[in-house]
């Protein structure tokens, strides 16, 4: 049996991680406190890098300080228990955040990214990634600064491996 699995911002708000659009939420969602278009595009990063630096560090943060909970813990034991048996789970997340592996889960698609990952806009490494970035910040590959932005899907780029999903959608079953 291989199972598909999607999961968005609502899968990790137990853990104290803010969802996007929640008005009905502590403090409302994400976007109802920061505007994304100054935050969360190419132009606002070629606009004011600082800004978005800024709310990403921040973000990577509350990260750093969550913990998974009942729900990423669910999911790894589902995928440990079909292995068991001969069979998988294909994750797809809509979220930046490492939860689901901290949990166990191993098959883990980010199709936004990774916000504990940073990726150099000059020479296209992606790195791990747990400090603050800034425009001060050098490649670890090709040692130029300025061009290190989080490997977060923005708004107006395309989300990650849309091939593969479609794929592992149809040979779920």
């Amino acid at each position: 049996m291989r199972v598909f699995v999607l999961t968005g911002a609502g899968v990790s708000a137990e853990s104290g991680l803010g969802t996007f659009r929640d008005e009905h939420g502590t403090g409302g969602g994400i976007w109802a406190r920061f505007d994304p278009m100054k935050l969360a595009t190419p132009e606002a990063f070629a606009r004011d890098p600082a800004a978005v630096h800024g709310f990403y560090d921040m973000r990577r943060r509350h990260l750093l300080a969550a913990k998974p909970n009942a729900a990423h813990v669910a999911l790894a034991g589902l995928e440990a228990g079909l292995a068991a048996r001969g069979g998988s789970v294909f994750l797809c997340t809509q979220n930046i955040d490492d939860l689901h592996e901290r949990a166990g889960s191993r098959a883990v698609h980010h199709m936004h990214g990774e916000l504990l990952k940073a990726r150099c806009t000059r020479c296209g490494t992606v790195a791990p990634w747990r400090d603050a970035l800034s425009v001060a910040t050098a490649c670890p590959a090709c040692g130029r600064a300025g061009g290190m932005r989080p490997d977060v899907v923005w708004f107006g780029e395309m989300p990650r491996g849309l091939d593969r999903i479609e794929a592992e959608l149809g040979a779920a079953g």
